[in-house]
């Protein structure tokens, strides 16, 4: 039995004090929902995420039916990114095909549909950030990857239904999601399948060319006004003049809705803003630095959990976030921020219950400023007074 009080001898004691680095969590990853019947079952299996790497290898087996080898053609016309298809079946009538589109959990506890994304951090490893189901909307469809988006901390991006401008605005008024952009009209791009210029879906685009923005500049870039590669024209004639508002793109962008235009240089989409009804998160940008901070910091602080509650943890983990944001604001993601430790905020109660709560807020380049909070649950072994 050791022996307490004496020791003829040299003891080492660790410590593991001290502040980590935070790795910003990747953005650009894609979740795609799509049909192809005769895409090859091993490659995209039904109602299951499936992880896609060498995008233009799933191309060749993703068949000609449906929606997935024209979507993935739009991507890879912008980007080589990660992926994660979910190929779903089309069903006998709108009706049916939108219920697989939508998904559910089955009795056996397995997701469908677009639910099937939501396991994908499961069964694959990585999360998908930027969503879509191009050429599948419908109001039930967009609104159902609103909510998908928002639980995968992503956005997603959506064609606004309607034949012309005012229909397009009257159908936005549907949605009040800040995860969500709404896109009108669609491209036109040569098909070489059918030897023929089709429909090009915006949305498609649209995720290929975000992920492209996110790796080569970062999320505080929107994804208006950069050039969309391998189109050659627009399923509707959209009037646009960068000298006067009064036009359909300046009314779709007035009423939150992105606009595909023509430019002098190339096409292009014209809109920086989402459906919120939050005007604090009426910009993509603002919404996705949101979530690129709140999601690396209540991931990179788990080491910090279940830790005795101390001057020094409460330390670290304001230091270790103020670290992080001053890496995002060398990179230009925000213009500044700063963490610190709120009295008012960490009662010696829930101190003691080993509860404490770290207030920060940053700066977005895109004229938003946001206040937010971390709260973590170290165990209360030695709990700090609140006016530590």
């Amino acid at each position: 039995m050791a022996t307490a009080t004496f020791k003829h001898g040299i003891t080492v004691t660790e410590v593991s004090n001290g502040t980590r680095t935070l790795v910003a969590l990747s953005t650009a990853v894609i979740g795609l929902v799509a049909t192809a019947a005769d895409a090859d079952a091993a490659t995209f299996p039904l109602d299951r995420p499936a992880l896609i790497t060498d995008i233009e290898t799933a191309i060749g087996r993703a068949g000609v039916t449906g929606t997935l080898a024209n979507c993935l053609r739009a991507i890879a016309d912008q980007t080589r990114p990660i992926l994660v298809v979910v190929r779903v079946a089309e069903g006998d009538d709108a009706a049916e095909t939108t219920s697989n589109i939508i998904g559910t959990t089955t009795d056996t506890g397995q997701r469908t549909g677009m639910q099937a994304l939501l396991a994908a951090q499961a069964q694959l490893g990585v999360r998908p950030r930027i969503i879509g189901a191009p050429g599948l909307e419908s109001q039930a469809v967009t609104a159902a990857l609103a909510i998908v988006a928002k639980k995968l901390r992503g956005f997603a991006y959506a064609r606004a239904l309607g034949e012309t401008v005012a229909a397009a605005i009257t159908y936005r008024a549907n949605f009040s999601e800040r995860e969500l952009m709404l896109l009108m009209p669609d491209f036109v791009a040569f098909d070489t399948a059918a030897s023929a210029n089709v429909t090009s879906y915006a949305a498609a685009r649209a995720l290929g060319l975000r992920a492209l923005i996110d790796e080569q500049t970062g999320p505080q870039k929107t994804l208006s006004n950069v050039p969309v590669s391998g189109v050659v024209g627009l399923t509707k004639d959209i009037y646009w003049d960068i000298e006067d508002q009064d036009t359909d793109a300046g009314l779709l962008n007035a009423a939150d809705v992105t606009a595909l235009i023509r430019t002098d240089n190339g096409f292009r989409f014209w809109g920086n803003r989402t459906c919120s009804a939050d005007p604090l998160f009426a910009f993509e940008s603002t919404v996705r630095v949101a979530q690129l901070i709140a999601d690396t910091v209540a991931r990179g602080m788990v080491w910090a959990l279940d830790k005795p509650l101390t001057r020094s943890l409460a330390k670290d983990i304001i230091e270790t976030i103020n670290g992080f944001f001053a890496t995002l604001k060398a990179g230009g993601v925000i213009l500044g921020a700063r963490a610190w430790f709120d009295e008012a905020n960490n009662s010696v109660i829930d101190l003691k219950a080993g509860k404490l709560r770290i207030d920060y807020d940053y700066t977005v380049p895109h004229r938003s400023r946001i206040w937010a909070s971390f709260s973590a649950s170290p165990t209360s072994i030695s709990p700090i007074s609140p006016a530590s």
